[in-house]
């Protein structure tokens, strides 16, 4: 079966880091862009992080940049997406989704060939 799977989120408290990992199941990641997106609850869908498939371009939504940092290994099959800082703002279900196209617009997230079911991140104290 052809998916992502995310995995790396957890209860953390404020200013702590995370990372989360995001690999392809059934299929080599490496001809993908991929995207990180995050969703809480009564809020819209975001997209966070994009990164291209070589890994050569990044791109950051205003919310995050700074402190997060999305990058791969494609060797091993994965993306990553680094937290810093972390506040209960964060708090939302991640999910990566993947595409053949580089996403510039964070904005834009339809048409993804595949998406992860997320993983959970909860900032509290």
């Amino acid at each position: 079966q052809l998916q992502l799977v995310e995995s790396g989120g957890g209860l953390v408290q404020p200013g702590d880091s995370l990372r989360l990992s995001c690999t392809a199941s059934g299929f080599a990641l490496d001809g993908y862009a991929v995207t990180w997106v995050r969703e809480a609850p009564g809020k819209e869908r975001e997209g966070i992080a994009c990164i291209s498939s070589s890994g050569g371009s990044t791109n950051y939504a205003d919310s995050v940049n700074g402190r997060f940092r999305i990058y791969r290994d494609n060797i091993e099959n994965l993306v990553y997406l680094e937290m810093h800082s972390l506040s209960p703002e964060d708090s939302a279900v991640y999910f990566c989704a993947a595409d053949r196209v580089y996403l510039s617009d964070l904005g834009n997230l339809h048409g993804f060939d595949f998406w992860g079911r997320g993983t959970q991140v909860t900032v509290s104290s």
